[in-house]
Formats: C-alpha cells, sequence, structure tokens
C-alpha cells in the first residue's frame, strides 16, 4: 500500500490589514487567486485529499476554503509556525492514506526537505514560497509507519506557475 502527501504553504497573505494578530491576518487578493488554483490544480491531476490537517491561522483557513476540496478539515493549533517535528508528529496521527499538511513557513520547507528522499529539481523549492505544493508518495501501510528521508516526490508547483504569472 502507498500513502500520499499533499503538503502546501498557506497562500499569500496580507499585510496591510487591520488583523489583530499575526494569527488573523487574512490572505491578499493574489492568495485568493492563488488558492483557487491550487485547488483546481490538484482536482486536475486527480490528487484531492481525502483529509486536511491544518494550521488554525486565517491564512491557512482562507486558503483552504478556496481550494474547494471537498474533503474534511481538522484545524489546529499545533501546525500554527510548527517544526519540521511537530509536523511529521501530526501527520503519523493522520487516518486517511492521502492527506494534506497546510501549514508556514520556516517549518514546512524543513519539514519538506526532510521528509523526501530527493528534492524536486525545482528552484523554488528550497524557499517553499507561499503556496507551494509538494506531493509524495511513501511506500508505507499507514502514517504510523512514516520515516524521515523516505518519499518519493511526484509533483511540486508554485502558484506563479499554476496562474502564468
Amino acid at each position: 500500500m502507498t500513502c500520499t502527501l499533499i503538503l502546501t504553504r498557506h497562500a499569500k497573505s496580507a499585510w496591510d490589514t487591520s488583523a489583530p494578530s499575526d494569527h488573523a491576518r487574512p490572505l491578499n487578493k493574489r492568495g485568493r487567486a492563488s488558492a483557487k488554483a491550487l485547488g483546481d490544480w490538484l482536482g486536475d491531476i486527480d490528487q484531492v485529499p481525502q483529509q486536511v490537517l491544518s494550521s488554525s491561522s486565517q491564512r491557512t483557513r482562507e486558503t483552504y476554503e478556496l481550494m474547494d476540496l471537498q474533503a474534511p478539515a481538522v484545524f489546529t493549533e499545533r501546525l500554527y509556525h510548527a517544526s519540521s517535528d511537530i509536523i511529521f508528529q501530526v501527520l503519523r496521527e493522520a487516518t486517511h492514506p492521502k492527506t494534506m499538511i497546510l501549514s508556514h513557513n520556516p517549518g514546512i520547507a524543513a519539514f519538506a526537505h526532510a521528509i523526501v528522499n530527493h528534492p524536486p529539481d525545482h528552484s523554488r523549492f528550497d524557499d517553499y514560497p507561499t503556496g507551494a505544493t509538494l506531493i509524495a508518495r511513501f511506500d508505507i501501510d499507514s502514517w504510523a509507519d512514516l520515516t524521515w528521508s523516505s518519499g518519493k516526490v511526484v509533483e511540486f508547483t508554485v502558484p506563479r506557475e499554476l496562474l502564468g504569472a
């Protein structure tokens, strides 16, 4: 059996906002378009997750909503600015073989590098910009069997490629 991870950094957020905290910052116009494009792309390549494990921040919630994935989501504080180790622990608790993690840098970039056996040949993988999405496959029966450096890259994209900008 295999498990598939869809690892997405939230879309571009607004900095010029009256949000009372970083946690409450919404997406900006480009971020909203990017989130929709990412959702469309996942549908087009038949990689829609069965479940989404997401940070509880406003920008990750909006990213999830605009992706229109039709997959149930769990929003947790554990993934808000989580380290790669915390992301690893959360993923090991996943209950569906095709799972999306929706979180933040720098943890998500560090996790992406540490979870795959070979990084994709893509100029933006190292910095994992907003909306960056990695799809990786793991030869495991359940997420509880997950180990570091065991994922095989299937796809990697950034919204700019999808929007043609």
